[in-house]
């Protein structure tokens, strides 16, 4: 399958899961994220994405405040349109969200700052492969995004879905290290 089918295919199964659904998926990626980090405990500087409710992403905002309790450095990324890329945003002195016009939720508070110390990368994404290629929603930002950062950073997917056997990956493309799935840990490379 093409990528633009792909994207159509697993649209079309996330909107069709119920809320209750997205809950239930969420809260065991969540969980067993949380039993992968325990295990590496040099990592203190992630990168989280917020999911867009109306695309039915995976509910970040739990893993958000759990983090942030538990002492975390935490960042995220709103794109730039100038530019064609995301600015990465500090979320130490986050005070609230609220929704931009494509239903994003921005943090109130974030500040501007250079992605430098970010040791794990959470990526959104709409299916991955066996390999490790990751399907977004074909704009490029996250790989332009990560090709600004260490190599040793770690990118991880989160996805409601198990792998598809094969995705076309272009040569900008970058894949994943890990990707978590309600079922499983999925480890590349």
């Amino acid at each position: 399958m093409d990528k633009e089918s792909l994207r159509n295919r697993y649209k079309s199964l996330r909107k069709a899961m119920t809320q209750e659904e997205v809950t239930r998926l969420s809260e065991k990626i969540t969980t067993s994220f949380l039993v992968f980090l325990s295990q590496k405990p040099d990592i203190k500087h992630i990168h989280i994405f917020f999911s867009i409710r109306r695309f039915n992403e995976i509910d970040t905002f739990p893993l958000y405040h759990q983090l942030n309790k538990m002492g975390y450095n935490l960042y995220t990324s709103e794109v730039n349109v100038t530019k064609d890329s995301l600015d990465t945003l500090n979320l130490e002195e986050v005070t609230d969200f609220e929704e931009d016009g494509w239903g994003i939720p921005k943090p109130i508070g974030a500040k501007q700052t250079e992605p430098s110390q970010i040791q794990l990368v959470l990526m959104p994404l709409l299916a991955f492969d066996e390999n490790g290629n990751r399907l977004g929603y074909g704009k490029g930002y996250y790989d332009k995004f990560l090709t600004t950062l260490d190599e040793s950073v770690l990118k991880l997917g989160l996805s409601f879905f198990p792998p598809e056997s094969r995705i076309p990956a272009d040569e900008h493309d970058i894949g994943l290290d890990i990707c978590i799935t309600p079922q499983q840990i999925h480890h590349f490379k």
